[in-house]
């Protein structure tokens, strides 16, 4: 299986000028207040704080529209900020984010840790970086290789589909619920983790919403659609994200272990 760890090390310069941000707010639909979920003791969002900063690749923020999250991330030494509670998505909360704790510009990468990966593996964070420090990409993701028979036909689980540029390295040709590409050979289940130059977000987030975005519920086709690289970086393991109380059981398992 392909290594988790990034292929290219990480200057001292690249880390100073990268920002890691956790986009994390109270109002899930499925299980309400969930950042603030107690696991092993310590709210989800400390967790994946941790994971982040464990990762060694910049300054991690947590951007949030909830005083309560300040305060809990705050209490456990980390550096959370303010947003509004307005955004439509994560990648809106985040560029607001990054103008409020680099408004001169210094941070020239900006990672997208979703709030609900308490389990992730720092060394899985970091690969998602490599591909901007050694390659031409605007926005760089990860995926891993479906071995679980089901996730094939799961529109749940959204395939990514590229083409090899390099070892353990795919470019971004089309991101999807369906069963795809088609015919013998690897299929890829996305993780919806993102790094990117921070020239690529400020587009990408002034843009419109794209047809296939809204037909695929995939906001990653904007990107593509609007003619943006995205690279891939492919890693072991989808880690586990918790959108209800069975997958907050199973992340509570597996931390206290």
């Amino acid at each position: 299986m392909p290594a988790a760890m990034p292929s290219t090390p990480f200057s001292a310069e690249m880390r100073d000028r990268t920002l890691v941000v956790i986009p994390a707010r109270m109002a899930s639909t499925r299980l309400p207040g969930k950042p603030l979920a107690d696991i092993a003791g310590v709210p989800m969002i400390v967790h994946v704080w941790r994971r982040a900063h464990e990762a060694a690749i910049g300054r991690v923020v947590v951007a949030t529209d909830s005083a309560a999250i300040v305060e809990a991330v705050s209490r456990h030494g980390g550096e959370a900020v303010m947003t509004r509670a307005d955004h439509e998505s994560g990648s809106d909360r985040i560029w607001e984010a990054v103008g409020t704790v680099d408004p001169g510009g210094r941070a020239r990468f900006v990672v997208n840790v979703q709030g609900d990966l308490p389990t992730i593996a720092g060394a899985v964070i970091a690969a998602s970086l490599a591909p901007l420090a050694d390659g031409p990409a605007d926005i760089a993701t990860l995926a891993a290789v479906i071995t679980d028979e089901a996730e094939r036909t799961n529109p749940n689980v959204v395939k990514a589909v590229g083409t090899p540029v390099g070892p353990d390295r795919l470019r971004a040709l089309y991101f999807t619920r369906a069963t795809a590409p088609w015919g013998d050979g690897p299929l890829y289940h996305h993780i919806g983790l993102y790094a990117y130059r921070r020239e690529a977000l400020q587009r990408f987030v002034a843009l419109p919403p794209s047809l296939l975005e809204r037909r695929e519920r995939l906001e990653q086709l904007r990107a593509l659609e609007a003619g943006m690289r995205i690279d891939i970086a492919i890693v072991d393991t989808v880690p586990l994200g918790v959108d209800t109380h069975a997958d907050l059981e199973r992340a509570r398992a597996v931390l206290a272990s």
